[in-house]
């Protein structure tokens, strides 16, 4: 069981990188894992917060600039996290 919960946090991992590349915040990350991957807000919710501690300079730069600067419409983003999914089952 190790080795399945540890692969299931790391594709959590993945998938939270990727919708750091959408400029997503933490709170549209869960939401979008949530209703496109079958995620638990709560399993999104702690693999961030370790990735927070892990990359603190990284997260409060990624804070301030993820604040309203050049996100997409949600039809784009939906779009974007649809392919992001279907290119993360591929690998999986």
């Amino acid at each position: 069981m190790g080795d399945a919960s540890s692969s299931y946090v790391r594709m959590v991992h993945h998938l939270i990188e990727e919708c750091i590349l959408f400029n997503m915040s933490k709170e549209e990350c869960m939401e979008a894992l949530s209703q496109h991957a079958n995620i638990q807000p709560v399993v999104t919710s702690t693999v961030w917060k370790e990735l927070e501690k892990e990359n603190e300079a990284f997260f409060e730069a990624y804070g301030r600039s993820a604040r309203g600067e050049g996100r997409g419409s949600r039809v784009e983003t939906r779009q974007r996290i649809q392919k992001m999914l279907a290119d993360a089952s591929k690998t999986a």
